[in-house]
């Protein structure tokens, strides 16, 4: 399958052979005829699936279509919600570049900064307006936001709305658009709440459900370090001396930790960042390119602030702390891997996290195999049977061959700060990576 014959115009299809892209995602591929033959869509899609062109391109495609304008000014005709700031923009993104071509404007809001330049943007007239839920209803009541011609609403990743408390706001917002439109509803996760939520929103929806929450990309190879909760500095700046590894997304469970492995990195002259609720969003915004420009070799994030990071080859996540909700591990090793690029995630598990880690097994149908051989083994050993090799493949095999696929940026030193733990020739964890002739071809 071509994005040829999913009846896309010929300015998309332009932009999408200038990004690279030649090859629709499953869910692309099943999404777009439904969304261009005008019905609403139920998706359940995790993350790194393509989720987002499944919807930027029909939006661009069907409003185009149907120019029609309000007057003399654009109204909004399409409303993406998405839950994050970061996400936010990123949709923001996917939409600037499949849309290069096309006589359409749009804008992001979000909270966090000034509203100044985002009211001047929507006072200037816009087609499609993607936004938080917070500053959306803040501008509504400031009468600076017209919700009125709404055509086509999209409800992304549902299931981090509700987990972030914006379902009353959810609500608020449908009450505010047209009860005749196009709707799409996306969600990694489909418990009974998110479906109540979407019966409340879609009506007769064609559903599409690729690759449940409950799975892992394949082409992710995953490992457990154990090793008790006073050593995972060390652990963490041992792993960080493989120069291979030219940059890592590292997960914590608060903002203090975030901050707290920051300190860590910096005093031992590895460059790293983090992102999190209490940096301000100039910051976070700073932070992540300089992550994707590859002057920071390190960003460390919690769950909600790295909802919206998309970064093309970041072949490296590690788990500082392994989350208390399986799902959220789903997500956190998504990062990597992504559009059928190979990647790499490692979890630091002490003794108080191995429920969380059997768990995370029992939900992904896999025993994630142990890395032994490090310097910092837990003092107390799991027990038997908690993360066993599965048979076949090996994710930490060191031979096989294939191209190597590195994560964008250059490394940094390390400094000496890891004392006399340097891994032993021929011993200790090396990540090696298969690289991906159509990595870069398909759109997120």
């Amino acid at each position: 399958m071509s994005f040829e014959k999913l009846n896309l115009i010929e300015p998309i299809l332009s932009a999408l052979k200038k990004e690279g892209y030649t090859t629709p995602t499953p869910i692309q591929e099943q999404a777009i005829p439904i969304l261009l033959e005008g019905n609403d869509l139920l998706g359940c899609a995790q993350t790194g699936t393509g989720k987002t062109a499944a919807f930027a391109i029909p939006i661009l495609q069907l409003l185009t279509q149907n120019q029609g304008h309000t007057g003399n000014k654009r109204a909004i005709r399409s409303l993406i919600v998405t839950p994050t700031r970061e996400l936010a923009i990123q949709i923001g993104e996917s939409f600037a570049s499949y849309g290069r071509n096309l006589n359409l404007r749009h804008t992001v809001i979000f909270g966090g900064v000034n509203q100044f330049s985002q009211v001047n943007a929507l006072k200037a007239g816009i087609d499609i307006l993607i936004c938080t839920p917070g500053r959306l209803l803040d501008l509504v009541q400031q009468r600076h936001v017209n919700l009125s011609h709404i055509q086509m609403f999209v409800l992304d990743e549902a299931d981090r709305m509700l987990d972030m408390g914006f379902v009353n706001d959810v609500k608020r917002i449908i009450k505010l658009i047209p009860e005749r439109r196009q709707s799409l509803f996306f969600s990694a996760t489909m418990p009974k709440t998110i479906l109540e939520l979407a019966n409340s929103i879609l009506t007769t929806p064609k559903k599409v459900e690729v690759t449940p929450v409950s799975s892992t990309a394949e082409k992710i190879s995953q490992g457990v370090y154990f090793v008790d909760q006073a050593k995972k500095n060390d652990l963490l700046v041992h792993v960080l001396q493989d120069k291979t590894i030219k940059s890592a997304l590292v997960f914590t469970r608060t903002k203090h930790g975030a901050d707290k492995v920051v300190k860590l990195l910096q005093k031992l002259n590895i460059k790293a960042e983090a992102i999190h609720g209490n940096k301000s969003q100039n910051h976070r915004q700073r932070a992540l390119s300089n992550f994707k420009g590859g002057s920071t070799r390190v960003l460390v994030a919690t769950d909600i602030a790295a909802r919206g990071i998309d970064i093309d080859e970041l072949a490296f996540v590690v788990n500082f702390e392994i989350p208390n909700i399986p799902e959220t591990y789903v997500h956190r090793i998504g990062r990597t891997g992504r559009a059928g690029a190979s990647g790499q995630a490692i979890s630091f598990c002490d003794i108080e996290e191995r429920a969380y880690l059997r768990d995370i097994q029992k939900l992904i149908g896999l025993e994630i195999p142990v890395v032994s051989e490090h310097p910092f083994p837990a003092e107390n050993k799991p027990a038997p049977g908690v993360a066993q090799k599965p048979q076949g493949k090996k994710p930490f095999s060191r031979s096989g061959g294939g191209k190597t696929h590195r994560g964008s940026g250059s490394g940094s030193g390390s400094g000496n700060g890891g004392g006399g733990n340097r891994p032993k020739s021929g011993g200790g964890f090396k990540p090696r990576f298969s690289g991906n002739a159509d990595s870069k071809r398909r759109p997120s």
